[in-house]
């Protein structure tokens, strides 16, 4: 039975909203990339690099589509059904499903379709309910273009961090990327890092998976990898006040990947003479990371022990990752043995401190 009477209020930072079609697209793009769109499509991944690890129904629950047959998440009224009225849903922050494909098209293409994906989402969900937020679409791989689309919607409130996928053509860290950091920094948007992409590399660090539970068990090799890069390629002594959530990706590899990367700049500092400070000290400062999917020691009390090693207590944003299959249910994520206190900035302090905006 739920609890809900017994739940704080909630800040659900991974919400994932989808188009039922590409054509709904279409009223949002230029002329041009719309008779584009509507004459030639979108370029979808090689399926051995991709698509043949996915789940079939979009990895989503069984229960998550809409009684008028569209896709999950595609329906306002019902995601208030199964999630916004179900729970003391106060503010979720969107994440559309649709960023991953969009963005990975050519640059002009992309920048068409992503501008026209946060144009859609302002139009068709974030005017229809106030718990609404949004992450910013851009087209990753061209910097200049996902700039110019995060100073496009830096002064709507409504939108509050920048969205790039984990899998990229090169590491988060590379130069290529910065000019999307100095934006998002002197706008005071975090960078979302979430879940996906296609970087057109082979998806694990030794090759291709056979199975959908390999690509699921082994995203966090994606997040680490970026995660050192962004640390050691000196991202943050050059953008200081820039903000990276991951989404997920989980964090019980955190601690460990802390402990090994202060070790190697210990040993190997001379290389890096551009840094200022152990990693461990820069991890703390700049990251946060959403729950789903949240590790589950063993013993339940053995994670109140993980999070104490990993010493980011503030860091910590509530997500069920809705509608997809691995779903996590408010009052069955966070057990009791955290504390009334951690649970509370979990569920919605830790993010309303991020999100200036949804206080």
């Amino acid at each position: 039975m739920r609890r809900v009477a017994r739940l704080p209020g909630i800040v659900d930072a991974d919400v994932h909203h989808m188009l039922s079609s590409n054509d709904l697209l279409t009223p949002y793009l230029p002329q041009r990339w719309a008779r584009y769109n509507e004459q030639f499509g979108l370029r979808y991944p090689d399926s051995i690099g991709y698509f043949a690890t996915r789940p079939r129904h979009f990895a989503c629950r069984t229960d998550a589509w809409p009684p008028d047959g569209g896709v999950p998440g595609g329906d306002l009224d019902f995601m208030r059904e199964q999630l916004l009225d179900a729970w003391p849903i106060e503010a979720v922050i969107l994440n559309p499903i649709n960023q991953t494909t969009c963005g990975s098209q050519f640059v002009e293409f992309a920048a068409a379709l992503t501008r026209a994906l946060n144009d859609w989402t302002q139009a068709e969900w974030l005017e229809q309910d106030d718990r609404l937020y949004s992450s910013i679409c851009v087209p990753c791989e061209d910097a200049t273009l996902a700039a110019a689309e995060v100073e496009r919607r830096a002064g709507n409130p409504r939108f509050v961090q920048v969205l790039v996928n984990v899998r990229t053509r090169e590491p988060l860290g590379n130069r290529k990327y910065w000019p999307l950091y100095e934006v998002a920094e002197a706008n005071g948007l975090p960078l979302a890092m979430h879940v996906g992409g296609h970087g057109g590399n082979t998806i694990t660090g030794a090759g291709w998976p056979s199975y959908y539970f390999e690509d699921h068990a082994g995203y966090p090799q994606a997040f680490q990898s970026q995660v050192i890069s962004l640390v050691v390629e000196g991202v943050f002594e050059r953008f200081p006040g820039l903000k990276v959530v991951l989404q997920e990706g989980g964090f019980a590899w955190l601690p460990w990947l802390m402990w090994r990367s202060d070790m190697a700049f210990e040993l190997l500092r001379d290389e890096v003479a551009h840094l200022e400070r152990k990693p461990s000290e820069t991890i703390r400062e700049h990251f946060w990371f959403t729950t789903q999917p949240i590790e589950e020691p063993e013993r339940a009390e053995w994670l109140p022990q993980l999070l104490d090693e990993l010493g980011m207590p503030g860091r910590a944003l509530f997500a069920t990752d809705y509608p997809h299959w691995d779903f996590d249910a408010p009052d069955q994520a966070l057990p009791l043995s955290l504390g009334d206190e951690l649970r509370g900035a979990i569920y919605a302090g830790n993010a309303r401190a991020l999100y200036p905006s949804l206080s």
